[in-house]
């Protein structure tokens, strides 16, 4: 009978030397720029509305997002290390059988926030009131420190500042990720017609 409890190490070393090389691989490949470590967007914008976000680290620089029919879509990468955001909604149009619907996402209402870490979205059309700290504008793009996931290609533009106060947030956007996004009061749903955030 087998003993139980003891790792064959030479089974081990067979089975984990070629997931860590290809690890490995990928992981050089994407930083590198290889493998795009962005996603394709859908055919259509979002909606992104907040009442205020505040933030430690701040970066903008310029992007290209593609769609799935390989439309290329000029954006502005907008990236916030750390975010607290009050009054957030989230709209988006789809086309059905039955007509056009909007996916409604909602949180930090009633005195909730919304906590976010590494937040980066990109923006067609934006509009707020901003009051920014520490403010660096046509910096390398390719050397933004605040926010790295929203650095650009070298020798375009960039911009970055250590905090960021935003009130009344209007953006059209393309595309938006996250390391984490707590809501504590996510509110969804779906309604007939066109009801977006703003």
């Amino acid at each position: 009978m087998a003993e139980q409890g003891r790792v064959r190490w030479k089974r081990f070393a067979w089975i984990f030397a070629p997931v860590a090389a290809m690890t490995s691989l990928l992981v050089g490949a994407t930083a590198q720029g290889v493998i795009g470590a962005t996603f394709v967007v859908s055919g259509r914008s979002f909606k992104l509305f907040a009442g205020e976000l505040r933030g430690q680290g701040f970066a903008l620089s310029s992007d290209v997002v593609r769609t799935r029919k390989d439309r290329r879509i000029p954006v502005i990468t907008t990236g916030v290390r750390r975010a607290v955001v009050t009054g957030l909604c989230q709209s988006a149009l789809v086309r059905t059988p039955i007509g056009t619907v909007t996916i409604v996402l909602t949180g930090g209402r009633g005195g909730n926030v919304v906590t976010i870490d590494d937040l980066v979205i990109d923006v067609a059309v934006g509009q707020t009131a901003a009051t920014l700290r520490e403010l660096e504008l046509n910096r390398d793009a390719a050397t933004l420190d605040e926010v790295p996931d929203a650095r650009g290609p070298a020798g375009t533009f960039g911009g970055q500042a250590s905090s960021v106060t935003l009130r009344n947030v209007r953006l059209d956007a393309w595309a938006a990720t996250a390391a984490t996004f707590s809501l504590p009061d996510l509110g969804m749903k779906v309604l007939r017609g066109e009801h977006e955030c703003f």
